[in-house]
C-alpha cells in the first residue's frame, strides 16, 4: 500500500489550497503536486526513458486498453511485468480503459456488467469488466492502477450523467472486492465522475470515498466543456475528497490549467498534450506558447526559452528547431518532445518550491505576469 504524507498542507497563509505531499511506492518517492507523461503503449512517444529521467520524471502513465491488445498481457507477462518490458524502473500508473471506450464510443457497448468493445487495430471483440481492469492491471504490475469508470463526453444531459455515475460507483465496488480479494497489492484508485452537475459531484464523491481506496481521482474533466466549468467542478469537487490521500484529475491539461488546479488542492495530474503538440510545432515556454513552424523563427538564434536548461534549449536555435520541423526531420519530435516535457515538469518542480516556501499565491501571479509581456 502507497503511504502519503502531506509536507504543507492546504489553507496555508500565501498557498491558498495548494498542498505539498509525498507519495510512497515500492518503487520510489513521488513528490507533489506532479505531472505524469503519457506512455500510452508503454514508451513516451519519441523519447527513451534517458530523456525522461533528464526531464525529471518521476512516474509514468500506461494505458490499459492499448497494451491489452498490444502486445498483450501474455507478452507483457512472460517479460516479468511492465517494468522490466520497458525498463521503466520508476512509479507508473495505468488507466482503466475507461476514457478510451468513452473516445471509441462507436466501437463500445456499455452494460451492467461492463463494456464490450471491437479493437480499433483489427476488429476482434472483447469484453472488460471492473474485475478484469484490475486483473488486466495487475498483470502489468503498475504501482497505481484505475478503477473501470464511465466517462461521459460534454454535453451530457443528467440522466446519461446520472446513469454513469451509478454504473461507475458499482463499478468501483466490484473492482475494488476483486483487488482485496487478489491480495491488495499495487494500488487501485476510485474515480469521481457525475458530468458537469455539482450535485451529481457530490454524491459521486460521497460514495466513492466511501470505498477505502488508497487514492481518488476525478475523472470526465476536460471533455469538451468550457474552461471556466472544468474549474468550477474541480473547484466543488477537490473538498469533498479526503485530505490525507493523493487527488488526481485525469486528462489535464495546460500549463495555465496545472497552476489553477494545483491552487485548488490537486496532488497528480495527466496529460498527452505536451508530446502531442511537441510533435505538431506547438512548444511550452514561460513567455507563453512558441508555433515553431511560424516565419518568424527562420533566422532566430535564441533558445526556445531563454530560462530553460533542458537539453534542447541548451544546444539548438528556434531557427534550427523550425528547419527540422519544415523538413520532417525525426530528430524534430525527440527535440520538441524533450523540450515540453522539461517545461512542464521544471514547471510542477517551481509550484513544489513555492508551496515549501509559503508563496504559491505569489508564484501564480508571476506566472501570468511573464505570459503578458
Amino acid at each position: 500500500m502507497l503511504e502519503f504524507k502531506l509536507l504543507q498542507p492546504e489553507q496555508e497563509e500565501g498557498n491558498g489550497r495548494a498542498r505539498l505531499g509525498r507519495i510512497k511506492t515500492v518503487r520510489g518517492i513521488i513528490e507533489t503536486p506532479i505531472f505524469m507523461p503519457v506512455g500510452t503503449v508503454g514508451s513516451v512517444k519519441g523519447i527513451s526513458k534517458e530523456d525522461l529521467d533528464h526531464c525529471g520524471a518521476q512516474i509514468i502513465l500506461g494505458n490499459t486498453y492499448h497494451l491489452y491488445l498490444r502486445p498483450g498481457c501474455e507478452v507483457i507477462e512472460h517479460m516479468g511485468g511492465l517494468h522490466e518490458f520497458t525498463r521503466w524502473q520508476r512509479p507508473m500508473l495505468t488507466d482503466s480503459g475507461g476514457f478510451q471506450f468513452f473516445s471509441l464510443a462507436k466501437l463500445a457497448k456499455f452494460t451492467d456488467e461492463g463494456v464490450a468493445f471491437q479493437s480499433h487495430i483489427d476488429g476482434s471483440r472483447h469484453f472488460f469488466s471492473p474485475e478484469k481492469a484490475v486483473e488486466i492491471q495487475m498483470i502489468l504490475g503498475s504501482d497505481i492502477m484505475m478503477s473501470l469508470d464511465w466517462c461521459m463526453g460534454y454535453p451530457a444531459t443528467e440522466k446519461e450523467a446520472r446513469e454513469a455515475l451509478e454504473k461507475t460507483t458499482r463499478w468501483a465496488e466490484r473492482g475494488y472486492d476483486s483487488w482485496q480479494a487478489r491480495g491488495g497489492g499495487n494500488n487501485l484508485f476510485g474515480i469521481v465522475q457525475g458530468g458537469m452537475f455539482k450535485y451529481l459531484r457530490s454524491l459521486s464523491a460521497e460514495q466513492i470515498t466511501g470505498i477505502d481506496f488508497p487514492g481518488f481521482a476525478i475523472g470526465g474533466l476536460s471533455v469538451g466543456e468550457p474552461t471556466e466549468i472544468m474549474y468550477e467542478m474541480a473547484d466543488h469537487t477537490l473538498p469533498l475528497l479526503p485530505g490525507d490521500k493523493p487527488r488526481y484529475i485525469m486528462g489535464v491539461g495546460t500549463p495555465e490549467n496545472l497552476v489553477e488546479l494545483v491552487g485548488l488542492g490537486c496532488d497528480m495530474f495527466d496529460c498527452v498534450m505536451p508530446s502531442r503538440n511537441a510533435r505538431n510545432g506547438q512548444l511550452f515556454t514561460s513567455r507563453g506558447t512558441i508555433n515553431i513552424p511560424n516565419a518568424r523563427y527562420r533566422m532566430d538564434k535564441a533558445p526556445l526559452d531563454e530560462e530553460c536548461k533542458c537539453y534542447t534549449c541548451r544546444n539548438y536555435s528556434r531557427a534550427y528547431l523550425r528547419h527540422l520541423y519544415k523538413s520532417r526531420e525525426l530528430l524534430s519530435y525527440r527535440l520538441n518532445t524533450i523540450h515540453n516535457l522539461y517545461y512542464y515538469l521544471d514547471l510542477m518542480e517551481k509550484m513544489r518550491h513555492a508551496i515549501g516556501e509559503g508563496r504559491f499565491l505569489e508564484f501564480k501571479k508571476e506566472f501570468y505576469a511573464k505570459r503578458e509581456i
